[in-house]
């Protein structure tokens, strides 16, 4: 008897990856009982044709002659969510939008639905909650516009009946994982169910020029709930997050067609609904009067957007037989690595003492150009002493104790000068920067207050820094200490 063609294969339904033997851990992306069989054609696994040509979608067109207006971004009227996405929302773009339970993306989203629904219908479907408690929700945050549709569904035929007789120009799907398809295997929210239903939704949305938004979960580990193979159908994935505590909430692109994926978008979340922050750096600075020990100011870049940071250190002798390291919105491996050096190329004996460090705001600093704040700010702390009023320090320390570039040094500083600091302590090569004349007055108090006209104006370009900016540069560590605790 002759062989049959198809012989059992086995994909990931993570990642996509194949293999020709049932395995319990993938070897693309590590996961386990994610291979699952598939009826997969040999010569489709040998990468050959199995068919001949077949009907075409549309004839083929010179590049030139394809119209470009029809995946032009249109603004939704966010402001700073437009700035994440690149110009807007796209026609036929199907965008996934995740974050932790209760971070508030539904909220955002209704807003976007409102705003929207100002020029063309917008169809909101709820899997999560009762068309009342949605509704009653919009009335809070003034969301309710008379072209903003709201169903409560959970099926995917359903939805898509609903698509059909309410024809919208934006569909908002929350969330993902609630809908059932029917015919397909498992549970709603489960890796089939989620792929059936998200592979439906994207191919209305390819077929009617509808932009599709679809909320997704994330799991413990903070990674997006759900196949993997979800973020690559998709055209944009979204992350919103924040602290549960603070009311700064932060969107993120980590995939764009359309646009850049280094922009961020800061919302402030109130009783009445999420508003924009166009200048947010204010929120992540304390306010007080004089200097504390173990503080320290310094200018991350998110994205292309700069935003100034406090540190905040507290050092103390341990009553542990291993001493504590305690972050909250650092890195905890940076912290570590940043007391080794200090310990071992400043001379400064944090070795039996315990070691708070966190942001102010609520803020997450991950880049490494906050290594020399947070050495500053320890050894303030261990030394008891303060850093000037008005001295933002930035760059990367390395583990032979020297101080590293880091990018967007011109941009980061511009920004400080525009709230009023007067003096950076930056790495050495760095460029050599315009010193200011003695005329100039000492520093300045920090803070978005003291940021008056004049240095709004200086700081207006900022690829240019103003005259009004001392630039210290340093080497090491031991240097960049020194330059800072002194003024």
């Amino acid at each position: 008897m002759a062989k049959s063609s198809t012989s059992p294969a086995y994909r990931c339904a993570e990642c996509g990856w194949q293999t020709a033997r049932w395995v319990g851990r993938c070897a693309e992306c590590e996961a386990w009982g994610t291979v699952e069989s598939s009826g997969v054609s040999r010569l489709v696994r040998a990468g050959l044709r199995t068919a001949g040509p077949g009907p075409v979608s549309a004839p083929a067109l010179p590049i030139g002659d394809v119209d470009a207006d029809a995946a032009r971004a249109r603004p939704s009227g966010m402001d700073e969510l437009d700035r994440v996405l690149g110009g807007g929302l796209v026609p036929g773009a199907v965008l996934l939008l995740a974050g932790e339970p209760g971070v508030g993306k539904s909220t955002l989203l209704l807003e976007v639905g409102a705003l929207v629904a100002g020029s063309g219908r917008v169809l909101y479907v709820t899997g999560e909650e009762s068309a009342p408690q949605v509704r009653a929700r919009a009335d809070r945050i003034g969301a309710v516009a008379p072209n903003l549709y709201l169903a409560a569904e959970t099926g995917l035929g359903a939805i898509l009946g609903q698509v059909e007789q309410v024809k919208p120009e934006l569909l908002i799907v929350d969330s993902v994982q609630t809908i059932a398809a029917e015919g397909a295997d498992g549970a709603p929210g489960g890796v089939t169910q989620v792929r059936e239903v998200a592979a439906a939704l994207i191919h209305t949305a390819k077929a009617r020029g509808m932009a599709t938004v679809l909320v997704g979960h994330v799991t413990k580990e903070g990674s997006i709930a759900g196949p993997r193979t979800l973020e690559h159908l998709v055209d944009v994935v979204l992350h919103f997050e924040g602290d549960r505590h603070s009311q700064l909430r932060m969107v993120r692109a980590i995939k764009n067609r359309f646009g850049p994926t280094d922009e961020l978008g800061c919302f402030d979340l109130g009783e009445y609904g999420l508003i924009g922050l166009p200048d947010p750096s204010g929120l992540f600075l304390s306010r007080r009067a004089d200097p504390v020990p173990g503080t320290c100011v310094t200018v991350t870049l998110e994205g292309r957007r700069p935003l100034l940071a406090e540190v905040q250190t507290l050092v103390a002798a341990s009553m542990l037989d291993v001493p504590r390291r305690v972050t909250s919105g650092l890195d905890g491996s940076r912290l570590g690595m940043v007391l080794a050096v200090l310990q071992q190329r400043a001379g400064l004996q944090v070795g039996r003492r315990d070691v708070y460090a966190a942001t102010v705001g609520g803020v997450r600093l991950s880049e490494p150009s906050v290594d020399l704040a947070l050495a500053v700010a320890i050894s303030g702390a261990v030394n008891n002493l303060s850093v000037p009023a008005g001295v933002v320090v930035l760059g990367e320390v390395g583990l032979a104790g020297e101080v590293r570039r880091v990018a967007g040094v011109q941009r980061r500083l511009a920004e400080a000068e525009r709230l009023g600091f007067r003096v950076a302590i930056v790495p050495a090569g760095t460029g050599r920067l315009p010193q200011p004349s003695r005329s100039a007055s000492g520093p300045a108090p920090a803070g978005p207050e003291a940021a008056g006209p004049a240095a709004s104006g200086a700081a207006s370009d900022p690829d240019s820094l103003a005259s009004l900016m001392a630039v210290k540069e340093v080497s090491d560590i031991r240097a960049a200490i020194t330059a800072a605790l002194a003024g």
